[in-house]
């Protein structure tokens, strides 16, 4: 593939408006991208959507994008809308990921992600605790005292029901001997009521990935007491498995086509995605918001969809959240 940098060093000679519009035209995959975002303006599955219309707009990859948002239930409100709308378009993706999965099944809902086109799972990012800075909870084992001695009492705030947040908590309570459905687990549609409800200590605790609340935690509005990942994501904040809590989770989240879509419109998108997650401004982002590259496309993410769902079925089962 040929970079930006070597392109312009071979025509330096020739004129700017010979070249630019021929480079812009090699690049381009979709003059518009319509995305769809099943969870309100804020949040994990926004935040990837901006980076992809960022990093594309960059790249020269897609001219134009139009984004809807739309959310509720860990996406299972938005879900049915996109299917229903957007069926057989090529130009159309939905973000969305792990939140998902167990929202589907503890909403038991109709729609789920068998009923849209897997394209590719872009980007993994573990999970942080956090308090509110004035919290009397110093740090994990504080935490953690509190929820032994009475979960009802200890409000923690995190995305929709079933999610990759709530399962963080029920596994905690797991691990103290307790049930999941002791938990006093405080739902919201994205990440900016989540934000907004622990700064003003309307929950004691929150759970959510890391990129979302990195901002508050170097502001010193947040304390973080932990992370969920395998190895340390934050400069001094422990992991909870190096901490005593045999526990790893993090937060998939991937891109998805309308249904209904035939191949070669399938395998534009996924060409598209291939070309972006290999150019140096997606890299970029990925870096700068603490994500971990997770690609996956065509078969490969079929397959691992099909064991996320699985053993995300299993998991909510174990801890008490579905039946």
């Amino acid at each position: 593939m040929t970079t930006r940098r070597s392109l312009i060093a071979a025509t330096a000679g020739l004129p700017m408006a010979t070249l630019l519009p021929g480079a812009a035209r090699a690049q381009q995959r979709f003059n518009s991208l319509y995305v769809f975002v099943p969870a309100g303006p804020g949040g994990g599955w926004d935040g990837l959507g901006r980076a992809i219309e960022q990093a594309s707009r960059s790249a020269g990859l897609v001219n134009s994008f139009q984004f809807d948002n739309v959310g509720g239930a860990g996406g299972t409100v938005g879900l049915p809308r996109f299917v229903g709308q957007r069926r057989g378009r090529g130009d159309a993706i939905m973000v969305a990921g792990a939140v998902m999965v167990g929202a589907v099944l503890t909403n038991r809902t109709p729609v789920g992600l068998k009923d849209v086109t897997p394209i590719a799972r872009m980007t993994t990012e573990p999970g942080v605790i956090v308090v509110p800075a004035s919290s009397d909870l110093r740090d994990l084992a504080g935490f953690m005292a509190a929820l032994r001695a009475n979960p009802g009492a200890v409000s923690v705030g995190g995305g929709s029901a079933g999610g990759i947040d709530h399962i963080t908590l029920g596994l905690l309570l797991k691990s103290l001997g307790k049930n999941a459905r002791e938990a006093s687990y405080v739902a919201f549609a994205g990440g900016g009521p989540a934000q907004a409800a622990i700064l003003g200590a309307q929950v004691r605790a929150g759970i959510s990935g890391v990129s979302e609340f990195a901002e508050q935690i170097k502001a010193g509005r947040m304390r973080a007491l932990a992370t969920t990942g395998e190895t340390r994501s934050l400069d001094g904040v422990p992991t909870l498995k190096e901490s005593g809590i045999d526990i790893v989770i993090g937060n998939w989240r991937g891109v998805f086509g309308a249904p209904g879509i035939n191949a070669t419109q399938r395998q534009a998108l996924s060409d598209y995605i291939g070309a972006l997650v290999a150019t140096p401004q997606w890299k970029e982002i990925v870096a700068r918001q603490g994500w971990d590259e997770a690609y996956l496309s065509g078969a490969d993410f079929e397959r691992f969809l099909a064991r996320d769902q699985a053993d995300t079925e299993q998991v909510l089962r174990d801890i008490g959240l579905v039946t």
